[in-house]
């Protein structure tokens, strides 16, 4: 499922225009990014929890070489299953 067919799947369902659904779903993934950029976890409960890690630098190998390569640490988002979720 994409975003269009959500927005479409959610408008069905609650009887809220497709326009509104499209900017309540933006607005959320919007604030999501905004709390972890500020270090934050989002928790829903039943569902999951994003979060930040920091991933360490390491040493890799180029495929096509065989020629070490540093890769550099970074932060990335992580999200853990809810236990909701998780009945699948």
């Amino acid at each position: 499922m994409n975003k269009t067919e959500l927005v479409h799947s959610i408008s069905e369902k609650t009887g809220i225009a497709k326009n509104e659904v499209k900017t309540v779903i933006e607005s959320f993934i919007q604030t999501i990014i905004q709390s972890l950029k500020q270090g934050n976890k989002v928790t829903l409960i039943g569902f999951g929890t994003f979060s930040v890690i920091d991933r360490n630098p390491r040493t890799g190998v180029n495929p096509r070489t065989g020629q070490k390569i540093h890769i550099p640490g970074k932060k990335v988002a992580k999200f853990k299953i809810g236990s909701e979720l998780s009945k699948l």
